[in-house]
């Protein structure tokens, strides 16, 4: 079986050869190990996906996920300015904003003279009034600094139409450099747009002070995601993964999942499956306690599945009680197990999650959530030789 045809047969339950391996990588991780500058990499579509399959094919990934929108070609245009900066690269923009590159890390985006990008208060914002949301610091978000192109400030996201043709640039060039990879697709959550719209502390707090206006700003950015998702779509990719991190317990209760989180994936869910494509979500943190919610929408998989003490998933229980619900991809501590563990410990840890995941099938070695920048590429060569050693079916 190539990539593709593995990756396939374990997200839909069919027979494979071996357990395939797909981790994210943190973006810090391909500036790190990968020849192009990290501003290249963040800015530039084809040196993203360029990134993507070369770490892929270094690492013998069964799979890569297009975690950045498109970027316009001439993207170097808007700069007014491009320096080094205390090893950080920082960019300049003829519009004001600022970006700043660190070298291992995401790229960090400011306002005019490196002031934090606004957000928006939920005791004036007005559902009505786009106006009065729209704000940088929520586009910056959906678009990754929309304010540096041209696309208008009234563009209604909710429009398929509103979405320019490079806004899948990368994901189109990963499935032309890997065309036997398994090449997904990146949407956020309406949850997470509602948590970066206010700021996290804010948005918590708009949960109980303003439900309602939450759940009208949540209508509108399911609308949005609807849209991205049928953009997207005519990509044909490989899966769509929902980026929902924020829903997990640390954030808020069952009670709120169950009101603010699942109808709203739920619509998104059903849209992905509309294209004849698996859906997953990605949760980091404690979600123990809400698989049973997870399994009452329609996502097929589920991402992360971080364990103690990072989080609450006992990979056994969950593959007992819902294997045959869901595909599972994860588990593997991306901290304790993968950053700081000894090679003995590292591999012993991806054994026990071979050995427990392979049992029904539909498991995806993993990660739990992204690979550090800073873990040994060796390492994640080494994950694949177990996989191929003791992942076989």
């Amino acid at each position: 079986m190539n990539s593709k045809q593995r990756m396939a047969a374990a997200m839909g339950g069919g027979r494979v050869d071996r357990v395939p391996v797909m981790c994210q990588l943190a973006l810090g991780h391909y500036f790190l190990n990968c020849g192009a500058a990290g501003s290249e990499i963040w800015f530039d579509s084809e040196t993203f996906a360029r990134a993507l399959i070369e770490l892929q094919q270094r690492y013998g990934f069964d799979g890569v996920l297009v975690n950045l929108p498109g970027r316009p070609a001439n993207w170097r245009k808007y700069l007014a300015s491009q320096r080094v900066e205390d090893g950080r690269e920082v960019l300049e923009w003829v519009c004001g904003a600022v970006t700043v590159v660190p070298g291992d890390d995401n790229a960090q985006g400011y306002g005019p003279g490196r002031t934090p990008l606004p957000r928006v208060n939920y005791a004036s914002v007005d559902v009505k009034d786009p106006a009065t949301y729209r704000t940088a610091g929520y586009l910056w978000n959906t678009w990754h600094a929309p304010g540096l192109w041209d696309i208008p400030d009234d563009a209604y996201l909710g429009d398929v139409g509103a979405y320019p043709r490079w806004f899948t640039s990368a994901l189109e060039a990963a499935q032309r450099l890997g065309p036997e990879v398994s090449v997904h697709a990146e949407v956020f959550s309406p949850f997470t747009h509602l948590m970066e719209l206010f700021g996290y502390e804010q948005a918590l707090m708009a949960l109980v002070d303003a439900p309602a206006t939450c759940r009208a700003l949540l209508e509108e950015f399911t609308r949005i995601v609807l849209a991205q998702v049928k953009v997207c779509g005519r990509c044909r990719p490989d899966a769509v993964l929902v980026s929902s991190a924020f829903a997990g317990a640390g954030f808020i209760s069952r009670a709120m999942y169950r009101e603010f989180v699942m109808p709203y994936e739920d619509a998104v869910f059903a849209a992905i499956h509309r294209l004849g494509t698996p859906s997953y979500v990605h949760t980091c943190g404690a979600i123990g306690d809400r698989l049973d919610l997870m399994a009452q929408t329609c996502v097929d998989g589920i991402d992360t599945l971080d364990p103690p003490p990072l989080g609450t998933v006992d990979l056994a229980r969950a593959k007992a009680d819902y294997g045959q619900r869901f595909f599972f991809k994860g588990n593997l501590d991306a901290v304790h197990e993968m950053l700081q563990a000894d090679d003995a410990a590292f591999e012993a840890a991806v054994r026990r999650r071979l050995e427990i995941g392979m049992t029904g099938g539909r498991y995806i070695l993993s990660s739990a959530c992204s690979v550090a920048p800073r873990v040994r590429p060796q390492r994640l060569i080494r994950m694949v030789e177990l996989a191929q050693r003791y992942g076989k079916y």
